[in-house]
């Protein structure tokens, strides 16, 4: 395809066309799976209930997440024998996968605040949540992260 200036004809689509191109060949590499059997993971499981947003029906589910002291973090929430969410973070980049919906989101820095499963690690390890999002523990152990706004929530508890 040839872009011509001088032409009457869409020159801005060519424009498109190639940001689209440039865009789309930028997208980040999957993050290596996490092996939790290596040396230095702390490895956590117990179960949640997830409420997607208001009016969405809960989901109960097993968790797992486990941690590092270099700061990745790993959390899987699975309704046996599916995975539902499979959450990765390093310190340079993060990765959610939603593999009943083979769908793959990916970014550098800090990530968006709607991937809570991102943020769970953190906030049990004492940091506040994000913005937006409230944070409970009770003393039986259980816990709930909710966004008040959305309606989505994670309660569970971890042994």
């Amino acid at each position: 395809m040839v872009c011509k200036v001088k032409d009457k004809g869409p020159w801005w689509l060519c424009v498109l066309v190639i940001s689209v191109l440039v865009v789309g060949c930028n997208t980040l590499p999957p993050l290596k799976p996490a092996n939790l059997k290596e040396p230095g993971w702390t490895v956590r499981d117990g179960q949640a209930v997830w409420r997607t947003k208001k009016g969405a029906p809960d989901i109960a589910g097993e968790l797992l997440l486990a941690t590092r002291a270099d700061g990745r973090s790993f959390v899987q929430f699975s309704k046996n024998p599916f995975p539902l969410i499979i959450a990765q973070s390093t310190g340079a980049g993060w990765e959610v996968q939603v593999p009943t919906q083979n769908k793959r989101y990916s970014g550098k820095g800090k990530p968006p605040k709607r991937m809570i499963f991102l943020y769970l690690p953190q906030v049990l390890g004492g940091q506040p949540p994000p913005k937006g999002w409230s944070w409970e523990k009770h003393a039986d152990g259980v816990w709930i992260l909710e966004n008040g706004k959305s309606g989505e929530a994670i309660e569970g508890y971890l042994n």
